[in-house]
């Protein structure tokens, strides 16, 4: 559709944000700062962005009357996370400005168009395939090797919707435990990456075709969920520049009006290997709330909004960890901590695996 707004939007403009996490929230903070309102979609009451923000819809993501309306309230439309459903995308991009667009967010959400893309854009990937029963799963098994990872195809994440191999002794046993967590029938399976480091990028673009990056970071798992980014990351300046170059060639390749973070596998023999991308702010780019002199979230509202992208200059090292369940009850402590800089993010209840917050040590470059 022809876009109804000026590039950039004066300030008192309204971003409609879908999706009500912490990435809403932080991002909602760093519109404000801008002198932007924020309207936020979600379908759960009291989530953490509704806390920040007069505005707020709560309502299904398939009600087409309630985005209809939140479509109209706003000047420009992106999305905290990437499962939202694709058609709520669509529909609102018939209505509005969504950035980025809902091309983007079709990849972006599942597994094997997003390798597919990679792929096409000459960027290394591990080897993979899609499978659909458990014939297919043996036969690509048998290609691929093992160890290898069964995942589904959509909505997984933080090691969700994922199945080990590591024999192939007993494949129809893999396969029921997997279709157990597929939401369709549709799988792909990945080769095992034995890397040294895990590493990503987090690129913005603009709605004039600018790039920025910033440094790549390191990020330790623990669960599968994300425990600790260190920036920047321990690697040779050889590996940091090919990974910021991949980054911002994938950016430029999927027309991104917005951030992308692209998370990489560097192997033994100093091979860069995307293993995922994700199309909005991104757990592992919070050190630079503390550390940057533009945080990731005013970047992101910046590219979406059409303002000039902004300096990624890191002013410290940093570590930031998540505060994962019951850590958040060691909120004191951290609060007391020189040189410790706590993030809340006002969700009511602590649960096994749920992100509550993160804390990020900063040390001045020397």
């Amino acid at each position: 559709m022809t876009e109804r707004v000026a590039d950039p939007l004066p300030p008192g403009s309204t971003i409609g944000i879908l999706g009500g996490g912490q990435l809403g929230r932080m991002a909602a903070h760093a519109a404000q700062q801008l002198g932007y309102r924020c309207h936020i979609y979600c379908p759960e009451a009291d989530c953490p962005a509704s806390q920040v923000t007069a505005h707020v819809t709560t309502a299904p993501y398939d009600d087409e009357a309630a985005l209809t309306e939140f479509a109209k309230a706003a000047d420009v439309i992106s999305f905290e996370f990437e499962n939202i459903p694709l058609k709520t995308a669509e529909f609102l991009a018939l209505h509005g400005l969504v950035r980025p667009s809902p091309k983007v967010l079709a990849i972006c959400q599942n597994r094997l168009r997003e390798k597919d893309f990679c792929r096409d854009n000459n960027v290394p990937t591990t080897r993979y395939a899609e499978v659909r029963d458990s014939e297919a799963f043996a036969r690509v098994l048998r290609d691929i090797g093992v160890p290898a990872v069964l995942k589904t195809v959509e909505l997984g994440y933080d090691g969700k919707g994922q199945v080990a191999v590591q024999s192939d002794k007993d494949l129809e046993t893999v396969w029921r435990e997997f279709k157990g967590k597929a939401p369709e029938p549709i799988g792909i399976v990945e080769a095992f990456v034995d890397f040294r480091t895990e590493i990503s990028v987090i690129v913005a673009r603009g709605s004039n075709g600018t790039v920025a990056s910033y440094v790549p970071v390191e990020n330790q798992h623990k669960n599968h969920i994300l425990d600790q980014t260190i920036a920047p990351a321990r690697v040779a300046p050889r590996i940091a520049e090919r990974a910021e170059v991949i980054a911002r060639h994938l950016a430029e390749a999927i027309d991104l009006v917005g951030l992308l973070a692209i998370e990489m596998f560097v192997t033994d023999q100093d091979e860069v290997l995307v293993n995922e991308l994700a199309p909005r702010p991104h757990n592992s780019g919070h050190w630079t709330l503390d550390a940057c002199t533009t945080s990731q979230f005013e970047q992101f509202v910046r590219a979406i909004a059409g303002l000039p992208l902004a300096s990624t200059y890191r002013h410290s090292d940093a570590v930031m960890r998540n505060l994962i369940g019951d850590d958040v009850d060691r909120w004191r402590d951290f609060a007391a901590e020189p040189g410790a800089k706590l993030h809340l993010y006002g969700k009511a209840e602590s649960r096994p695996g749920r992100k509550m917050g993160h804390v990020t040590r900063v040390v001045p470059k020397a």
